[in-house]
């Protein structure tokens, strides 16, 4: 049984040395993700912008998508549900190649909907910004982050912070106002 650190350090090198555009395998063949960026010719054809990133937070992974679409491509096709494949596209790929390095399975389960979002850079071009988080099995001794953070503040800084803000003045002051 990994580690919470193991399985952390093991996707972060993972996302490292193969997440990015132009990666290859030991073989010299290009990575395979499930990214728009892969179709086509690399020197022909346009290149499409997108990417992923990870992040952990406790026992919970988050992928971020991003990529730069026209706006022809928002009206012609459901846009959220073409992001969301592309997210779980990532995941299983995460899920493979951890399997390759570590030879033990990782279990990813989706922890609520997939966030998309699309802004318009110019009249035809929109960046397309979206994340999903997954819990990750596996992660023991690690707290999930949930629910609001506690009141921390020293009581002599919250009394601080309760003084009125014009403050009374002393008895031999005799301006006015």
């Amino acid at each position: 049984m990994a580690t919470a650190l193991e399985i952390v350090r093991t996707l972060s090198s993972i996302v490292s040395e193969m997440g990015h555009d132009g990666a290859t395998t030991k073989d010299g063949e290009p990575v395979k993700i499930g990214l728009k960026r892969e179709e086509g010719h690399p020197i022909l054809d346009s290149r499409v912008i997108d990417g992923f990133g990870v992040q952990f937070s406790g026992n919970q992974l988050v992928i971020n998508y991003q990529s730069e679409i026209s706006l022809s491509d928002i009206y012609k096709s459901d846009l959220e549900a073409e992001v969301e494949q592309t997210i779980q596209d990532v995941a299983s790929w995460l899920k493979k190649e951890y399997k390759k390095v570590t030879g033990s399975a990782l279990t990813l389960k989706p922890a609520g909907e997939v966030y998309v979002c699309a802004e318009n850079t110019s009249r035809i071009r929109y960046f397309v910004t979206a994340h999903r988080t997954y819990d990750i099995s596996g992660m023991d001794g690690t707290d999930p982050i949930v629910g609001d953070s506690k009141d921390s503040i020293e009581a002599s800084f919250k009394a601080y912070l309760e003084l009125p803000s014009k403050p009374k003045r002393p008895s031999n002051d005799t301006r006015k106002g």
